[in-house]
């Protein structure tokens, strides 16, 4: 209660898992601002045709903490051909889809979430990163977060 702390979480690729995440926000005493990876590392691992490695897979499980984000980035689309009816699966995952996804994940866990992360891209402005804040304590989270906004821009 009389502790609190701010943490800045800049991993390399996708190493801090959801269960890290999951202990910050557990303390209710810790700030944290994340450089999420969106771009170099979700975005690479994301193919079009849904066909994700299962070592791949499992990454992305740790990095959510859950595997609903398959469903939340692809879709299965029914065409019928000269064969019948055939079933592919399609990547509806933007980079917007991906970052909207990882906040809602964050406010599942976090008592005030910014709400507008910012991208932080290439020379070419390809997304690499997306620098995203959660504020651990319920009493100060609304201030910290209208600090966040502020600092976020948007």
């Amino acid at each position: 209660k009389t502790h609190r702390a701010v943490v800045f979480l800049d991993p390399f690729g996708m190493q801090v898992t959801w269960e890290t995440i999951k202990a910050i926000a557990k303390t209710k005493a810790i700030d944290l601002w994340i450089l999420f990876p969106l771009g170099s590392g979700v975005g690479r691992l994301l193919r079009r045709d849904g066909n994700i490695e299962e070592n791949l897979k499992a990454k992305l499980d740790q990095l959510f903490g859950e595997k609903d984000w398959y469903d939340a980035f692809y879709q299965k689309k029914t065409q019928t051909t000269l064969f019948g009816e055939e079933t592919k699966v399609e990547k509806i995952a933007s980079y917007d889809l991906i970052s909207k996804y990882f906040v809602k994940r964050l406010r599942t866990i976090f008592p005030e979430v910014a709400p507008n992360p910012l991208p932080l891209t290439n020379s070419k402005n390809v997304p690499l990163f997306l620098l995203c804040f959660a504020a651990g304590n319920e009493k100060g989270g609304k201030t910290a977060v209208k600090i966040a906004k502020d600092i976020l821009g948007k």
